[in-house]
């Protein structure tokens, strides 16, 4: 069965990071909206208004304030204050970063602070 180049198959939305440029699925990415002359983090997606979205990491939202990707994407009038969405990624950091810990903490049961020494340090 022939499928024309029309038809595609459906899966997830997807969206551009106005930090990176890079194409993503919607739900790999953290959705900003304007609220008050500022970017406001919207998690769920739902708040009312124009979206941008962006990957929740530090780099793409340092990209996203130098090109001033908010101001365009949100076709808003004069700078956007980025601070709560700074805040929100730096938390998420946190939040991966502890869940990291926690899963190798369970994978490797030595006590921590001691090393376990491999096969490769054997002395010759």
């Amino acid at each position: 069965m022939s499928v024309s180049g029309r038809t595609r198959a459906r899966g997830c939305p997807e969206r551009t990071c106005v930090g990176c440029r890079v194409r993503a699925t919607k739900g790999d990415l953290l959705r900003v909206v304007e609220a008050g002359g500022a970017c406001v983090p919207d998690p769920r997606g739902t708040l009312p208004g124009r979206g941008a979205y962006l990957h929740p990491v530090k780099a793409c939202l340092d990209l996203a304030v130098r090109r001033r990707a908010f101001v365009r994407a949100l076709r808003a009038r004069g700078p956007l204050g980025t601070a709560d969405v700074d805040r929100f990624v730096e938390q998420q950091a946190v939040e991966a970063d502890m869940s990291t810990q926690h899963t190798s903490a369970a994978r490797n049961p030595a006590l921590p602070g001691t090393s376990r020494v491999g096969s490769g340090s054997r002395l010759r």
